[in-house]
């Protein structure tokens, strides 16, 4: 049963944090850490390719999945508020260490954790996950400028077309060699949860509030270099949102990271590419 994938909701701070769990409590910890527009969802054949000697929790951020989704008015959603929450959801389940798997937004919450909390990271593993200006290329030029100018109406409503399924699909399917690997149940239901009445506000806050990220690049770097944690990199090559040229950097202050960039692979790798994820996954982990 403990290879099962099981379905929580927990209340922190008022909120129905819902997350994924499998694998046996008291076994190694892999914590995975979502993207948009998607959830714990993206995880579903994952959590269980690694339930057998690893204990794998998969929680919804608010605004995603199946976790409660405020008004934007009345929560602040911000990269600084998830984490936090994230922080909260492990205590709760009294985690004390713990491996991260980090891809897109999963990126800047984690590695705020990882920068607060070196201690408690056993590794990493980055999946399209950022943190180098290098990789913030020519995709970012339009989110950019609502940083620049967000008192600006036309730069918010310039990005709403992200919130679109034409966007949505567009981000599996884009830079892989076979799109028919992609299930159109994966855009379907982020675009489903995307369309729900004020969630697309909640994504255009987000939006503006990545710009938080790239000033704290340089101090996760200097977490890298002070803390060498294990670090596994698998990365879609064709993705556009990130590009290849942010995996590279991360070996400038990890030189013991191991990369592999995915060929025919896109933003969603795991999608069309998951079986050889889950190997190098596997093998990362039973190394440490």
């Amino acid at each position: 049963m403990e290879d099962k994938i099981q379905y929580h909701t927990v209340q922190i701070n008022g909120l129905n944090i819902f997350y994924r769990e499998a694998g046996a409590p008291g076994s190694p910890v892999v914590l995975l850490l979502h993207g948009f527009p998607t959830s714990s969802h993206m995880y579903r054949q994952l959590i269980p390719a690694l339930a057998d000697q690893y204990h794998v929790i998969a929680p919804d951020y608010p605004g995603f999945g199946y976790s409660s989704a405020p008004d934007h008015d009345q929560f602040r959603y911000s990269f600084e508020h998830f984490s936090q929450l994230i922080e909260e959801l492990l205590a709760q389940l009294n985690i004390q260490t713990f491996y991260m798997y980090l891809m897109d937004y999963g990126a800047p919450v984690g590695f705020r954790i990882a920068s607060r909390h070196p201690e408690r990271i056993r590794g990493l593993i980055i999946q399209n996950g950022n943190a180098y200006d290098e990789g913030l290329e020519e995709f970012w030029n339009r989110i950019k400028a609502y940083w620049e100018d967000p008192a600006n109406p036309d730069k918010r409503e310039a990005l709403r077309w992200l919130t679109s399924i034409e966007a949505t699909k567009w981000q599996y399917t884009h830079g892989l060699d076979d799109a028919s690997l992609i299930s159109p149940d994966t855009y379907t239901l982020d675009q489903a949860l995307l369309d729900r009445p004020g969630n697309q506000e909640i994504q255009l806050d987000l939006f503006l509030d990545y710009g938080s990220n790239p000033p704290l690049y340089p101090a996760w770097q200097q977490y890298f270099r002070n803390a060498q944690p294990p670090t596994l990199i698998v990365w879609g090559q064709g993705d556009h949102i990130f590009p290849e040229n942010g995996a590279h950097p991360y070996q400038r202050d990890l030189p013991h990271a191991e990369l592999h960039l995915l060929k025919g692979a896109g933003h969603f790798a795991l999608e069309s590419h998951g079986p050889e994820i889950v190997q190098y996954i596997r093998a990362f982990l039973e190394r440490q």
